[in-house]
Protein backbone atom coordinates (compact mmCIF):
# COMPACT_ATOMS: atom_id res chain seq x y z
CA UNK A 1 0.00 0.00 0.00
CA UNK A 2 1.85 3.20 -1.33
CA UNK A 3 1.37 6.38 1.68
CA UNK A 4 2.58 9.65 1.63
CA UNK A 5 2.64 11.15 4.93
CA UNK A 6 3.29 14.81 5.39
CA UNK A 7 4.27 16.80 8.37
CA UNK A 8 5.99 20.05 9.77
CA UNK A 9 3.25 22.43 9.18
CA UNK A 10 2.60 25.24 11.56
CA UNK A 11 1.69 28.59 12.50
CA UNK A 12 3.91 31.10 12.49
CA UNK A 13 4.58 35.09 11.62
CA UNK A 14 5.31 36.41 8.21
CA UNK A 15 8.98 36.50 7.57
CA UNK A 16 9.43 33.19 9.20
CA UNK A 17 10.81 29.04 7.61
CA UNK A 18 9.44 26.33 7.66
CA UNK A 19 10.39 22.70 6.67
CA UNK A 20 7.83 20.70 5.49
CA UNK A 21 8.58 17.07 4.94
CA UNK A 22 6.58 13.76 2.76
CA UNK A 23 7.66 10.55 3.64
CA UNK A 24 6.48 7.70 1.32
CA UNK A 25 6.29 3.91 1.75
CA UNK A 26 4.99 1.09 -0.59
CA UNK A 27 7.11 1.33 -3.78
CA UNK A 28 10.66 2.40 -5.11
CA UNK A 29 10.11 6.24 -3.88
CA UNK A 30 13.77 7.20 -6.02
CA UNK A 31 11.36 6.19 -9.05
CA UNK A 32 8.43 9.07 -8.71
CA UNK A 33 8.78 12.87 -9.63
CA UNK A 34 7.37 14.44 -6.39
CA UNK A 35 5.45 17.41 -6.06
CA UNK A 36 3.85 19.65 -3.27
CA UNK A 37 0.66 21.57 -3.47
CA UNK A 38 -1.51 23.53 -1.46
CA UNK A 39 -5.27 24.63 -1.07
CA UNK A 40 -6.33 27.89 0.82
CA UNK A 41 -9.84 28.42 2.20
CA UNK A 42 -12.10 28.66 -0.53
CA UNK A 43 -9.55 28.24 -2.97
CA UNK A 44 -8.38 25.38 -5.97
CA UNK A 45 -5.50 23.31 -4.91
CA UNK A 46 -2.25 24.91 -6.91
CA UNK A 47 1.17 23.71 -8.00
CA UNK A 48 3.73 25.00 -5.77
CA UNK A 49 7.13 23.14 -6.29
CA UNK A 50 8.06 19.87 -8.23
CA UNK A 51 11.03 17.69 -8.24
CA UNK A 52 12.37 14.95 -11.09
CA UNK A 53 12.53 11.51 -9.75
CA UNK A 54 16.53 10.49 -9.36
CA UNK A 55 18.83 9.91 -12.39
CA UNK A 56 21.72 11.30 -13.76
CA UNK A 57 20.40 14.99 -12.58
CA UNK A 58 17.81 16.34 -11.02
CA UNK A 59 15.82 18.82 -11.92
CA UNK A 60 13.37 21.18 -9.80
CA UNK A 61 10.30 23.50 -10.98
CA UNK A 62 8.74 26.04 -8.94
CA UNK A 63 5.32 28.16 -9.41
CA UNK A 64 6.37 31.83 -9.83
CA UNK A 65 4.26 32.67 -6.58
CA UNK A 66 7.48 30.70 -4.75
CA UNK A 67 10.05 31.04 -6.84
CA UNK A 68 13.33 32.30 -4.68
CA UNK A 69 11.61 31.85 -1.26
CA UNK A 70 10.64 27.77 -1.33
CA UNK A 71 13.12 25.17 -2.39
CA UNK A 72 12.17 21.86 -3.05
CA UNK A 73 14.63 18.82 -2.19
CA UNK A 74 14.47 15.02 -1.74
CA UNK A 75 16.78 12.16 0.15
CA UNK A 76 15.76 8.61 -1.52
CA UNK A 77 17.94 6.93 1.07
CA UNK A 78 14.92 8.65 3.63
CA UNK A 79 12.30 7.70 1.20
CA UNK A 80 11.81 11.70 1.94
CA UNK A 81 11.04 14.65 -0.30
CA UNK A 82 11.23 18.10 1.48
CA UNK A 83 9.82 21.69 0.96
CA UNK A 84 12.06 24.53 2.43
CA UNK A 85 9.82 27.62 3.00
CA UNK A 86 11.32 31.23 3.78
CA UNK A 87 9.89 34.37 3.94
CA UNK A 88 6.41 33.49 4.45
CA UNK A 89 3.65 35.69 3.46
CA UNK A 90 0.27 35.42 4.65
CA UNK A 91 -0.84 34.35 1.76
CA UNK A 92 1.26 31.26 1.81
CA UNK A 93 -1.43 30.22 4.45
CA UNK A 94 -2.84 26.28 3.21
CA UNK A 95 -3.18 22.80 3.32
CA UNK A 96 0.43 21.55 1.89
CA UNK A 97 -0.04 18.22 -0.03
CA UNK A 98 2.88 15.87 -1.62
CA UNK A 99 2.25 14.03 -4.24
CA UNK A 100 3.67 11.39 -6.77
CA UNK A 101 4.17 10.99 -10.66
CA UNK A 102 5.42 9.06 -13.10
CA UNK A 103 5.46 12.39 -15.45
CA UNK A 104 7.20 15.45 -14.93
CA UNK A 105 4.20 17.64 -14.52
CA UNK A 106 1.84 20.14 -12.64
CA UNK A 107 -1.23 18.87 -14.19
CA UNK A 108 -2.64 17.37 -10.46
CA UNK A 109 -4.69 14.90 -12.72
CA UNK A 110 -1.48 13.15 -13.51
CA UNK A 111 -0.30 12.15 -9.91
CA UNK A 112 -1.10 8.79 -8.32
CA UNK A 113 -0.68 9.36 -5.01
CA UNK A 114 -1.54 11.92 -1.91
CA UNK A 115 -0.94 12.62 1.13
CA UNK A 116 -3.38 13.85 4.01
CA UNK A 117 -1.64 17.68 4.07
CA UNK A 118 -0.31 19.56 6.70
CA UNK A 119 -1.58 22.95 7.63
CA UNK A 120 0.23 26.13 7.11
CA UNK A 121 -0.61 29.25 8.40
CA UNK A 122 1.12 32.62 8.41
CA UNK A 123 0.26 35.20 10.51
CA UNK A 124 0.96 38.91 9.52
Amino acid sequence: QVQLEESGGGLVQAGASLRLSCAGSGRTFSRYNMGWFRQAPGKEREFVALISRSGISITTYYAVSVKGRFTISRDNAENTVYLQMNSLKSEDTAVYVCADSRAFTTRQGDYDYWGQGTQVTVSS
